[in-house]
């Protein structure tokens, strides 16, 4: 009964009217930005985390939710219509999406995305509403040296599910580290690696690396690019799919929906890796793999499940433990911090409304997704012949304000820009920035619960082995090490990779 209770609460905080309105602009916006491409959610929630700071904790919460599964919704239109991803775990929608539009058969690809979408996002959520309470309670018995361990699980992890060299991956979360450990030592008092800049004695802003590596780096990329926008000319005929490929979707969508639903969770992976794995899964099971890349219907229904089950389950780590696992909780985390919550199991204790209400709302939300993407398609469509030459200094624009309005500091602005050339560099040198921006958030973690551990264990080091949980996650880190450096895994791993880049 206490989970019915529980939902009973979130339902009532999140259908009165101002988190509905909320929800809706997140649904609008996360679509948007799907449909968009250069932009993303990463970048969208960094810029508006400045915004949000005058909005009531829970609204600007489910708001930013919206935006990260709605810009699941949104990717796939312009994946199937304009073999265009908006949205980076849309890619591989693209591969048979585009051609299911070649034969005529866009409307039913665009159906059959959205339907999935909509299943496998009540299903994440209904898992997120059944693993809150024993998750939490788990969560309740950890102490600094659990909570180190974790964090050490999760950083290997993300290096583990990373897209691309393993190397580089280290690399990035060292380099992660490095960023979260500028500013003001939390025991002395004193300030580190600020370099004699009064602005950087509070530490760098999540804000600012986010906004720099993901949306100047990703505006900076794209103005590299030679445009090319096969806009389909083509009138959408019938939305409604025909018997036999429902008949093929619903299996697909059930097996990317439980993919998904496991990815999610785990550190790194999320969205994109759900859905390249779905698609894999998918052409290995059918007994017709030849049709895949040509508009096979269940390389649509599998990987868009697949990415929006992802989307809904990393809320399960960020609520229940307080880890982000992946780029956008790490900048919920920051939008927690922003309005006095800690991230953590205390929050469906000490702000029950909160928790609950964020949860309910993501059914609303998927709910009213279906409902937007089907009638206004031909609306998403239009934006994409907007000019990119008009459309990115705009862009550019609302990031420059949205730090600025942080702290006031023309500082934050010139460090931004900083991280967006770096955010260039490293996209040259195909590093990927996600490992960059969860090694900055859990490192000041990582530091205090490890130094924590340390003082009540009186400087003894064997307090991360005695205690179980804290010793489990550390064997599984361990674990994923060996995987690490076994070579048949990093064989297998790369060719993952290239099937689901191919």
């Amino acid at each position: 009964m206490d989970l019915v209770s529980n939902l009973a609460l979130g339902f009532g905080v999140a259908v009165s009217p101002i988190n509905l309105l909320y929800a809706l602009i997140g649904c609008l916006l996360g679509t948007l930005i799907g449909v968009l491409p250069g932009i993303g959610p990463v970048a969208t929630i960094a810029m508006l985390l400045p915004i949000t700071y005058g909005v009531p904790p829970v609204s600007a919460l489910i708001m930013l939710a919206g935006i990260y599964y709605g810009a699941q919704y949104g990717g796939s239109t312009t994946s199937i219509l304009v073999n265009l991803p908006g949205e980076a775990s849309s890619a591989v929608t693209c591969l048979d999406g585009y051609q299911m539009a070649r034969k005529g058969r866009a409307g039913a690809a665009l159906c059959i995305a959205a339907l999935g979408s909509f299943f496998a996002g009540c299903v994440g959520t209904l898992l997120l509403a059944a693993f809150a309470l024993p998750m939490t309670e788990l969560a309740l018995k950890f102490g600094p040296a659990e909570y180190f361990s974790l964090m050490v699980l999760g950083m290997i992890g993300a290096v583990v599910l990373a897209h691309g060299s393993l190397l580089r991956a280290i690399a990035m979360i060292v380099l992660g580290l490095l960023f979260g450990i500028v500013g003001t030592d939390v025991n002395s008092g004193m300030a580190r690696f600020s370099f004699g800049v009064p602005e950087l004695t509070d530490g760098i802003g999540t804000a600012q690396i986010a906004v720099g590596v993901f949306g100047f780096a990703e505006i900076l990329m794209s103005l590299t690019k030679k445009e090319n926008r096969d806009i389909l000319q083509q009138k959408l005929t019938s939305l409604m799919p025909n018997r036999e490929e429902i008949r093929r979707s619903i299996p697909a969508v059930i097996r990317g929906t439980t993919i998904g639903s496991l990815l999610g969770i785990l550190p790194g992976g999320g969205a994109l890796l759900a859905s390249f794995a779905a698609y894999g899964l998918e052409k290995k099971v059918s007994k017709r793999p030849k049709e895949f890349g040509k508009g096979a219907v269940e390389g649509v229904a599998g990987p868009e499940s697949a990415n929006n089950a992802a989307a809904q389950t990393s809320f399960i780590p960020l609520l229940t433990l307080g880890i982000p696992p992946n780029a956008v909780m790490a900048l919920m985390v920051g939008a927690m911090t922003i309005h006095n919550i800690q991230p953590g199991p205390q929050v469906m204790t000490s702000n029950p409304g909160l928790f609950w209400g964020l949860i309910v709302s993501m059914w609303i939300g998927n709910l009213r997704l279906v409902v937007l993407n089907l009638p206004l398609i031909g609306m998403w469509v239009k934006l994409l012949t907007v000019p990119y030459r008009l459309l990115y200094p705009a862009i550019l624009l609302f990031c420059a304000i949205g730090v600025y309005s942080l702290s006031n500091s023309t500082v934050d602005v010139y460090i931004t820009a900083l991280f967006g050339f770096m955010g260039y560099i490293f996209a040259k040198l195909e590093c990927e920035p996600a490992p960059l921006l969860l090694g900055f958030v859990l490192g000041p973690l990582l530091e205090e619960n490890l130094r924590r551990a340390m003082l009540l264990s009186r400087g003894d080091p064997t307090v991360f082995f005695t205690r179980p949980i804290s010793l489990t996650m550390l064997l599984l880190a361990g674990f994923l090490l060996l995987l690490i450096v076994a070579p048949q895994f990093r064989k297998t791993r790369e060719e993952a990779f290239v099937e689901s880049e191919g």
